[in-house]
């Protein structure tokens, strides 16, 4: 009897749903062949017609990065150049000049040189504009620099650039760039060891498993693993880094999507380094992705304290899928979760604002979980530190300096007023504090805060609809009372904004290396980590141990 319902209600249910499944996809599939058939006849409708000769290639690039912008901001499209930089990124060796460099207002600027590679050994240094690679003028060059300064090992690149207004020439001589990792690790005291993990590229495991081990070898007995401002990067690669200190077998992270064959567990599988020695993991609002994972795991495990403040949200997952003629796109296929069950992600881009902006979590609306030994963690997005240090999140007014260059062009003109500042560490007094402020009101700096983008947008339209004469005093004095407001930001958050003074200082004379080793001793959160990892009984107390 029961075989005999099985066939005549259940199975017609299944075929039922076999159907709706073949026809969803039938749907879908001519939905999408609609859309191709009819962008594809306005492509070519637009690129014959046009009255202006068209770049068809340059028309599809921006068409497809803007349509996929209206996703999340990690969906993405590479062209031919930009593969290239994927895979830079993605390995860590690249043949070019060794420099950060960046575009803004139009001008290629270096902003940080790597030392002992070709742009440090030419004598260029961070401020330097370049003007001319070759024989190209970049002012008539829209398309990315930055190829310009790439090919094969010993070519010769002559460039121009400017110099405190000055123009100079000189030959870069290309090598194979080595972006390391662990950029920099030491001992901060007797016995703790510190890391710093800059990224998560296919050599991120191996040198922090290095460095772990070169610093117990010189006798450390707790480490300090610094993950702030890691923008991320290899999934595998950060849980390689976990595995370095949990034993095999251990989960680390899920991925989860509406698509099954997305949704992955992912488990430490070789021995470990250590799983006793006491851990502090460091963490700021610039800490994304990868660092997410290998934070948030090994806090739910209770394998490290975090110190510092709640990291970024970017719990997106990525896959990079090769399309023709050597494209790329970067999908979002899933999210990330840790092993307590916390979604990362801090954006909700499927829902967004009036002003077309992806919706954040409200903090009441957190929802708890538990760690392996019953500690409460919540989610919201990003990593919230078991020890949240105030010093580790910026202020919106210094946010606004270190994104407009403030701080950054204020050093450059700093570096050349001092030429023989060497090694020596400055201090920054209450006179080049004012200097500084001075700085930023002759060069007219905008701070972008939401008010002075407001204003703005109000001015221009009153000048579209010729009102502007009927407001000007009212406007002005908005102005005059956001410069004031500004001000007052400016000496509420003076020591904030004169360490990162510092930092950029040390940075110029003595490289990174250098601001890493001034860190080791002067670091606030590196001090209060070191002083946490000394004092064993609250170290213990809240892991619960």
């Amino acid at each position: 009897m029961y075989a005999f319902l099985k066939k005549r209600y259940i199975l017609p249910v299944v075929a039922g749903g076999l159907f709706y499944v073949g026809a969803s996809f039938k749907d879908d599939f001519f939905e999408i062949a609609k859309q191709i058939e009819i962008f594809t006849t306005m492509f070519k409708t637009v690129n014959m017609n046009y009255v202006d000769e068209t770049n068809p290639g340059d028309l599809m690039d921006k068409a497809i990065k803007n349509m996929l912008m209206e996703l999340d901001p990690y969906t993405v499209y590479f062209n031919e150049q930009d593969v290239v930089k994927f895979k830079i990124n993605s390995t860590g060796e690249y043949t070019g000049i060794g420099a950060m460099i960046s575009r803004k207002g139009g001008k290629l600027i270096i902003t940080e040189p790597y030392k002992n590679y070709p742009a440090d050994k030419a004598g260029l240094k961070a401020g330097d504009e370049i003007i001319q690679i070759g024989d190209i003028m970049l002012s008539d060059f829209k398309e990315d620099a930055s190829t310009l300064l790439k090919g094969a090992k010993n070519a010769k690149i002559d460039i121009k650039y400017i110099r405190q207004g000055k123009t100079n020439t000189t030959t870069l001589t290309l090598e194979e760039v080595d972006v390391k990792a662990v950029p920099f690790f030491s001992k901060v005291d007797d016995k703790t060891g510190y890391i710093v993990l800059s990224q998560f590229n296919a050599k991120a495991s191996s040198e922090t498993k290095t460095a772990l081990e070169k610093l117990k070898s010189e006798g450390a007995e707790r480490i300090i693993l610094d993950l702030r401002g890691n923008p991320g990067g290899l999934l595998g690669e950060a849980v390689n880094i976990c595995n370095l200190f949990v034993p095999a077998g251990e989960s680390i992270v899920t991925t989860k999507s509406h698509i099954a064959k997305h949704n992955n567990t992912y488990r430490t599988t070789k021995t470990p380094v250590d799983t006793e020695i006491p851990l502090v993991i460091l963490v700021d609002g610039k800490s994304a992705s990868a660092s997410e994972i290998v934070a948030g795991a090994l806090q739910d495990l209770d394998r490290a304290v975090v110190v510092g403040a709640r990291s970024f949200g970017k719990g997106l997952v990525q896959r990079p899928i090769d399309l023709t003629y050597g494209t790329q796109v970067k999908v979002t296929i899933s999210r990330y979760y840790t092993p307590s069950g916390r979604c990362i992600q801090a954006l909700d881009y499927l829902h967004k604002d009036k002003d077309g902006k992806a919706v954040r979590t409200d903090a009441k609306n957190y929802n708890a979980f538990k760690t392996r030994k019953g500690r409460t963690v919540y989610d919201g997005g990003g990593i919230q530190p078991d020890v949240e240090l105030s010093e580790a999140k910026l202020s919106a007014i210094t946010e606004s300096l270190l994104k407009n260059d403030g701080i950054f062009n204020y050093v450059t003109k700093y570096y050349y007023k001092n030429p023989s500042l060497g090694d020596k560490i400055p201090t920054i007094t209450d006179t080049d504090y004012a200097d500084f402020k001075k700085f930023l009101k002759d060069e007219k700096f905008s701070f972008d805060t939401e008010t002075e983008v407001a204003l703005a947008k109000t001015l221009e339209a009153a000048k579209k609809e010729k009102i502007d004469e009927d407001i000007k005093g009212e406007v002005q004095q908005l102005l005059t009372a956001l410069q004031k407001s500004d001000d007052t930001q400016l000496n509420k958050h003076q020591a904030e904004i004169k360490d990162l003074i510092l930092d950029e200082i040390i940075r110029r004379y003595q490289y990174k290396e250098g601001l890493y080793q001034y860190y080791t001793k002067n670091n606030s959160e590196i001090k209060k980590a070191v002083a946490l990892l000394a004092n064993p009984s609250e170290y213990n107390k809240i892991l619960l141990k």
